[in-house]
């Protein structure tokens, strides 16, 4: 075991059911999945404690005692923007950055921003539920073009997609990069191949980037905007650190809009649901993580994979027998 894992304890065993977990809950397991005995093995909500810089730096803002209406500082940006190119060499501006409390959240408001009741939104299932329900929730339809399974691993259906994204009622494509659940990054050629398309089309691409970070060793994500600057004008992409530090509960995303047409639209409508002030923790939390954490982050990838290599050949070899 390397020295950085070591660092850190990710072994520790932690009792989070007095706490409102919902993971640990029996009956949201019950409710859910119709079971209440489940180990839940969820990618949105490890169990590891966030890193120590993290809460340290919490700590020090509640020993301050006010907690007021506050906005994020200049840092908070920057440690994003510095973030972002060293580890994905992709340069962000400032001025593209728009706050919301969350990526499911601002996929409703994208939806409704950029749509009408009535229009369609593509999404390649299998793919995160909720896409599906901020879709419909706000009285859109959603357009499938699923996934194929080829072999041992999924691809897109490029045919297929091109059939659909004539519909004139399309007008979205949801992208998720990399995509959850099937565990795929997507290749250079297939981000070209579906922002041609959509650009042709003249679909606005939303590009759901969250998982960005949680990549094993040797792997490497392509931010959908650092393609190309047509790609870049046309498409708003999600991030946030909640799911890379274990710091979902704190409510901060930022959403990354370089056309400043659309930027504005999309804060309008956040202004209307006076959706624009961030909490003051997970500002916090997010700039210390970009700033501090990333040998945590490494290390916690390693110890993720060794789990993923344990549960792959403990699955073998009872199916095995």
């Amino acid at each position: 075991m390397d020295e950085n894992t070591i660092k850190w304890n990710f072994d520790e065993i932690i009792d989070r059911k007095c706490y409102g977990t919902i993971k640990w809950k029996p009956e949201f397991l019950k409710r859910w999945l119709k079971y209440e005995d489940l180990l839940p093995l969820w990618v949105a909500d490890m169990d590891f404690r966030a890193p120590k810089a993290i809460t340290d730096a919490m700590i020090k803002r509640i020993n301050h005692g006010i907690f007021g209406y506050t906005l994020p500082e200049e840092d908070f940006y920057q440690a994003t923007i510095d973030w972002f190119q060293r580890r994905h060499n992709w340069i962000i501006q400032r001025d593209w950055f728009v706050y919301t409390p969350g990526i499911v959240s601002a996929i409703c408001n994208l939806v409704l921003a950029f749509s009408k009741p009535g229009d369609k939104i593509i999404i390649q299932e299998p793919v995160y539920y909720p896409f599906k329900e901020s879709i419909k929730n706000n009285g859109r339809r959603a357009l499938v073009n699923p996934l194929k399974l080829i072999d041992d691993h999924y691809e897109m259906d490029f045919e297929d997609l091109e059939k659909k994204i004539k519909d004139p009622r399309a007008k979205i494509l949801i992208l998720c990069s990399p995509h959850n659940p099937i565990a795929r990054i997507w290749q250079r050629e297939e981000l070209i191949k579906l922002g041609n398309i959509c650009i042709k089309n003249n679909i606005l691409v939303i590009s759901d980037e969250i998982h960005c970070d949680l990549i094993f060793p040797g792997f490497k994500h392509i931010p959908f905007a650092s393609l190309s600057e047509e790609f870049a004008q046309n498409s708003v992409t999600c991030t946030a650190g909640s799911k890379t530090f274990n710091i979902a509960g704190l409510q901060t995303s930022n959403i990354i809009i370089p056309e400043p047409v659309k930027r504005q639209i999309f804060v309008n409508q956040m202004e209307r649901l006076s959706l624009t002030f961030p909490g003051i923790f997970g500002a916090i939390a997010l700039k210390t993580a970009y700033n501090e954490c990333e040998d945590w982050l490494d290390a916690a990838m390693v110890y993720i994979k060794r789990n993923y290599e344990f549960l792959k050949n403990l699955f073998k070899k009872d199916y095995m027998g």
